[in-house]
């Protein structure tokens, strides 16, 4: 996730909800008037195309629901609040456990009778889950964290701060000291970080609203090793990578809508093939062998076979989704999710069929409790999986925090895994 992108990816945001958090502090876009007709605004032509991209995958997509939330929060968006409300309704209706009251974007439907009912009855579908406890602390209030790795030679978690634009090392007792002190690489806003199990060194996404974007790479010892970009005019965001066993790394680029293949040796950027279009690619997983990678976007999450370069979507089943997921990890068969694009965010592990293109259980490990204020991303330690519980990026626009009498320590809860 990412604070402060344009007004068109604020819907995306909304609907992946991960996003309302970061865009704006949930600001309104501009209303644009034109002499005779009524207020629209500014973002509504690209709104529009990507309603249109979702419509034309609607009637073959796997996952129903992902879409009617996604043009839900589309048509309120653009103040279409009759069509809007019958997209929730239809989603509703598939139980897969959307939770309108948790999105920005449907704040001034709250209180009105249809609206309600629809919480209402998801509410009561899916209720409460609490299973994970706080474990650590940070003593900086204003680090607004959006990534978080666990480094098992080094013992150490990174926690990557949007704010203060460097990366902290936290111990499993909760000490905190500067991997990466801010000022002295004058990095962007740093988002998702990987350690390379190979050599220890770390690498890092970053970027910041004007679309400027760099992968970093450090040694394990903070230190620099390079910084590289897309070498185009063309506005990049790098959200969240994994590190393949021989030391290529894969990253999503979410303004771009597209994935990246960066060969360290050749430090050179190609963009992967895939069966369709992305809408926000963020989360990213890959299994051991470093042959299969997993893809989450505002929809849904692609498998790609990295041997053949095939992908296709991964079907969710009934009564469950695979929409926007921010933090995405492997474990053991299951792929562990931080879902913010859902409305009301959650924590979920999704067990996969032996060919990974089906969920064949679905596991809530925290949902609608304190604990999932504003969560973005985690990290496995062992059978445990740790995540960031408020990040507060709904304190930042335009990279800074609007109100620093709101900022609280970062608090990082562990849950078991099933």
């Amino acid at each position: 996730m990412k604070p402060g992108i344009t007004t068109a990816l604020r819907l995306l945001f909304s609907v992946l909800a991960i996003f309302p958090l970061a865009c704006f502090a949930f600001a309104q876009p501009q209303q644009e008037e034109t002499r005779g007709a009524p207020a629209e605004p500014v973002d509504a032509p690209e709104v529009r195309a990507q309603m249109k991209l979702a419509q034309e995958l609607l009637p073959k997509f796997p996952d129903r629901g992902a879409i009617l939330y996604f043009l839900a929060a589309a048509h309120q968006h653009l103040d279409e609040t009759l069509p809007a409300l019958e997209s929730l309704k239809k989603c509703v209706e598939l139980q897969e456990g959307f939770d309108p009251s948790g999105s920005p974007e449907f704040m001034g439907l709250r209180g009105t009778h249809d609206f309600d009912s629809l919480v209402e009855k998801v509410h009561s579908d899916f209720p409460e889950v609490a299973k994970a406890r706080v474990v650590l602390l940070t003593e900086e209030r204003d680090l607004v964290p959006e990534g978080l790795a666990w480094d098992e030679h080094r013992q150490v978690f990174y926690l990557g701060s949007l704010n203060l634009r460097k990366i902290v090392q936290i111990t499993p007792e909760s000490r905190s000291s500067d991997f990466v002190p801010a000022g002295r690489d004058h990095l962007l806003p740093v988002l998702g970080i990987r350690p390379d199990p190979q050599d220890g060194s770390v690498w890092a996404a970053s970027f910041e609203e004007s679309g400027k974007t760099e992968l970093l790479h450090f040694d394990p010892s903070g230190r620099l090793l390079g910084r590289f970009a897309p070498q185009d005019d063309q506005r990049h965001g790098f959200n969240d990578l994994v590190v393949r066993p021989g030391g290529d790394v894969f990253v999503t680029d979410s303004l771009g809508n597209l994935v990246y293949r960066f060969d360290p040796t050749a430090k050179s950027f190609s963009a992967l093939s895939l069966h369709r279009r992305l809408i926000y690619p963020n989360g990213i997983a890959i299994t051991p062998d470093g042959g299969t990678l997993f893809v989450a976007d505002a929809l849904g999450v692609l498998r790609v076979d990295l041997s053949t370069s095939a992908s296709k979507d991964i079907d969710p089943g009934r009564h469950t989704t695979l929409a926007g997921i921010d933090g995405l990890y492997w474990h053991a068969g299951s792929l562990i999710a931080i879902q913010n694009g859902i409305g009301s965010p959650r924590v979920a592990a999704f067990k996969l069929s032996s060919d990974s293109l089906r969920v064949t259980r679905t596991t809530v490990l925290e949902s609608r409790t304190p604990l999932t204020e504003l969560p973005t991303t985690g990290a496995i330690r062992g059978s445990d999986f740790y995540f960031i519980t408020n990040s507060q990026i709904d304190n930042m626009m335009n990279d800074k925090v609007m109100d620093v009498t709101r900022l609280a320590p970062v608090r990082i809860a562990v849950v078991p895994l099933p």
